[in-house]
């Protein structure tokens, strides 16, 4: 069977090969690219950051990838945001009030709420609160690595695929049609977190 073809967007912010490499290990072509025809012909998109999220957004810009990631978003075609890229799929975040997010998931990023310690740096339990083809085969409530101060918070509440408890219910998956975003890292979340790529591999073989 042909591999898919999954570009990871390279837009120079982090180590994005963790990403590429996680992603080649459950069985697909993953290509770190800023050319927006490699973008065009793959099967599936990804969209990984790490920092600040106004400094990501620079660079994305800077990079020529905004309009390459609405392309790809409305190609239909299966789209994954990781930390930072899922935090900049949003509308804004209060890291970095001047900043504007890429607008496909309408709403913002928060900051977790005071009174636990910042950033979130553990693993920590998902509940899963839709069905959904990413959460196949990961059990009831599978464990995931985070690395975050903030979380998102959708104008729809439908848009949340999973949450965990840190103080609060932070919101920390996301589902708006083939879009797809996470918090956690699932790169460094062990075999729950290959499941969860495996699965968007299987979705862009479909």
């Amino acid at each position: 069977m042909t591999k898919p073809h999954i570009a990871v967007l390279d837009y120079g912010i982090g180590n994005l090969r963790s990403a590429q490499k996680a992603l080649e290990h459950v069985g697909a072509r993953a290509e770190l690219t800023s050319d927006p025809s490699v973008t065009r012909e793959a099967d599936a998109v990804v969209l990984p950051g790490v920092g600040a999220f106004g400094a990501c957004m620079d660079a994305l810009r800077a990079n020529g990838l905004e309009g390459v990631v609405h392309e790809a978003v409305g190609s239909g075609r299966p789209f994954l945001g990781i930390c930072v890229g899922m935090q900049m799929l949003f509308d804004a975040s209060d890291e970095d009030p001047g900043a504007r997010g890429l607008g496909v998931i309408p709403g913002t990023v928060a900051w977790v709420p005071a009174g636990v310690p910042r950033p979130q740096m553990q693993w920590n339990r998902l509940t899963l609160r839709v069905e959904d083809p990413m959460f196949d085969g990961l059990g009831e409530n599978p464990w995931m690595y985070f690395v975050h101060s903030l979380h998102g918070v959708p104008a729809d509440p439908a848009d949340v695929a999973a949450t965990v408890q840190y103080g609060t219910t932070l919101n920390v998956a996301f589902r708006r049609g083939n879009v797809f975003a996470t918090q956690f890292h699932p790169e460094k979340s062990a075999t729950a977190g290959l499941g969860l790529l495996a699965n968007f591999v299987k979705a862009a073989s479909r």
